[in-house]
């Protein structure tokens, strides 16, 4: 019987309960381990449903808040997915289950090695680059999915010209969760519900 960390059973619960209804999504959050991915002082609270401190401080989202991205998603096996903002290393951790790679873009370098570490763990099907999100990964596009895990104003023109036609970005756009789909000619935006996150950050970050 293979072993299940305290807390993590109940947050598996507390997204079901919570409307996360992908069994995907479910699955991945299931299988990755959260705790691999905070700081090692913050471990006892890893399935706790709040947001959690990790370097340059910036925040891990929460589980529900991280689900609910993933689901509005829609990530296939077949998928090649940009992430902006890299973080932890946690939400690629969690979509890689889902695709068959993931391109994650991250600002702050410490946190581009903060994540390598971990995946590296894994052996997960994801590349960290250090770089400036709003510009995404042009060398790897065309990407099936992006998820954004800041909040814009407007999605970046540069991340609109990196999807692939079909494919889809999530993002939060002033204060609500949106998917937005490319349909060959334009962007069709539809709204998820409201979500909180940081505002994106112009630029590589010149220090850390």
């Amino acid at each position: 019987m293979s072993f299940i960390e305290p807390g993590l059973f109940d947050m598996i619960m507390r997204l079901r309960g919570s409307g996360i209804s992908d069994s995907n999504v479910l699955r991945a959050m299931e299988l990755v381990k959260r705790s691999t991915f905070v700081p090692d002082d913050l471990v006892p609270q890893s399935y706790d449903e709040r947001p959690l401190p990790i370097p340059c401080g910036q925040t891990m989202p929460t589980p529900l808040s991280i689900a609910i991205m993933c689901q509005s998603l829609d990530v296939k096996p077949s998928h090649k997915v940009m992430l902006i903002g890299a973080g932890s290393g946690y939400t690629a951790a969690v979509l890689a289950k889902m695709c068959r790679r993931v391109y994650a873009v991250e600002r702050y370098r410490t946190l581009v090695e903060y994540a390598e570490g971990r995946l590296l763990k894994l052996a997960a099907k994801v590349v960290v680059r250090h770089g400036d999100g709003r510009l995404g990964w042009r060398g790897q596009a065309p990407f099936d999915r992006i998820l954004v895990s800041a909040s814009v104003r407007v999605i970046p023109d540069s991340l609109q010209s990196q999807l692939a036609t079909g494919g889809a970005i999530v993002a939060v756009v002033d204060g609500m969760l949106v998917r937005a789909v490319n349909n060959g000619k334009k962007l069709v935006e539809t709204p998820i519900l409201a979500m909180d996150l940081p505002a994106m950050e112009a630029g590589k970050a010149k220090s850390m």
